[in-house]
């Protein structure tokens, strides 16, 4: 019996959503899926609140060792809530090329 593998593109998942290994998100790359555009982070407007942190539906988004934001494009879907949280107005989404 073949073992089930989640799959690599949204066009690959299983009616229902059923996760076959618990425990392996980390594994899978779901920025695949992001909607063609990525936040984009000023450090110069960056209070450090971690506002965008908080929002994030994904957990994509992590703190370096200064402090500031950035995200996980491996995982990042896209959507810009992370934008459109930030009061500071330090997180901008931009289109990606191809």
């Amino acid at each position: 019996m073949t073992e089930k593998r989640w799959p690599e593109r949204w066009q690959e998942v299983n009616p229902g959503c059923m996760v076959f290994t618990p425990g392996s998100s980390q594994e899978y790359h779901t920025g695949s899926w992001r909607a063609g555009r990525k936040p984009v982070w000023d450090k110069s407007k960056c209070i450090k609140c971690g506002v965008c942190y908080i929002f994030c539906p994904e957990g994509c988004i992590f703190a370096d060792e200064e402090g500031y934001f950035a995200g996980d494009l491996t995982y990042c879907k896209g959507c810009g809530i992370c934008a459109h949280e930030c009061f500071p107005e330090a997180v901008t989404m931009v289109n990606e090329e191809g």
